[in-house]
């Protein structure tokens, strides 16, 4: 199998609908996918099946109650119940239960994201080859401190470079300067910083999916992805440096245009309303064994 997957779920919907018995094969086949990378994170980190399940219960009963209404009524637990295949009582018990908010570490994640694309592409904090300066912390207008009020608004600098430096995305030389060590914002030292973003980043994507599986979709958002499946192991390795090089370049690209386009980042910019939008690209590989000829 080879070339460009268009994920072109258009043709695939209508067969499937006008099979019910193979549409839900599908769908089930689908979610085992999806699981499985997810379930070895969970058992990797110690969470219980009894655990996430009372977690897909909360979510089962926080879109049916929020998404899934009649429209110009009260959702109820009732429905909420038939929709979900919950007990009324069950579904009562959950709503109880007060959910688990990452609202502080989404900010921080953010917070620290701006800084450090701000660092990688704002000419004044890049030397003439457009490679990022080492900072002095507080002194001079190309400083850490000036960094982080422009591009991350009243948060105090000390907190944000001691985040940066926690993750291990930079490192304060000999001589107090401080000196960025990648061109992203990528937790290195921490897997509970690894961990939220598996919440924001995965979450992204399946929405993406989601919008674009809905039938009559008149604006399908851009989902792609190339692959082959029959590569040299040694064609992988130069690939995968490829690919980095690109891809960074291409999101670096895409960061400046829409910081140009932010209204915490450019206060001038008018408009209506507030949108969170963005474009996500990741690797993938996987050991499919040896050739035939090999075994």
């Amino acid at each position: 199998m080879n070339g460009i997957d268009c994920a072109n779920i258009w043709d695939y919907i209508p067969k499937c609908m006008s099979a019910p018995t193979k549409y839900t094969q599908t769908l089930s086949a689908a979610v085992i996918k999806l699981l499985r990378p997810l379930i070895r994170i969970l058992l990797r980190n110690g969470m219980s099946f009894n655990a996430f399940a009372d977690l897909a219960k909360r979510v089962y009963v926080d879109v049916g109650m929020e998404e899934f209404g009649i429209p110009g009524k009260k959702q109820t637990v009732s429905r909420v119940s038939i929709l979900s295949g919950l007990s009324r009582k069950e579904v009562q018990r959950v709503l109880n239960i007060r959910e688990p908010k990452d609202t502080k570490e989404v900010e921080r994640y953010n917070r620290a994201a701006r800084v450090v694309a701000g660092w990688v592409r704002d000419r004044d904090f890049t030397d003439t080859a457009g490679n990022p300066l080492a900072l002095s912390q507080d002194e001079g207008d190309a400083s850490f401190s000036r960094l982080v009020k422009r591009y991350s608004g009243d948060v105090p600098a000390r907190a944000v470079l001691d985040e940066l430096l926690r993750v291990g995305t930079a490192e304060r030389l000999e001589d107090g300067r401080i000196r960025l060590l990648a061109r992203a914002y990528i937790p290195r030292t921490s897997d509970l910083d690894k961990i939220e973003i598996l919440g924001t980043d995965v979450a992204d994507l399946t929405y993406t999916i989601d919008h674009n599986l809905q039938q009559g979709a008149a604006d399908p958002m851009f989902q792609r992805k190339v692959m082959y499946d029959n590569l040299p192991a040694e064609a992988v390795n130069a690939f995968r440096s490829l690919s980095a090089e690109q891809a960074q370049a291409l999101l670096e690209k895409m960061d400046q245009w829409l910081s140009q386009h932010d209204r915490d980042v450019n206060s001038s910019v008018a408009g209506t309303g507030r949108m969170r939008a963005g474009i996500g690209i990741y690797y993938f590989e996987e050991n499919l064994g040896k050739q035939p000829e090999e075994v």
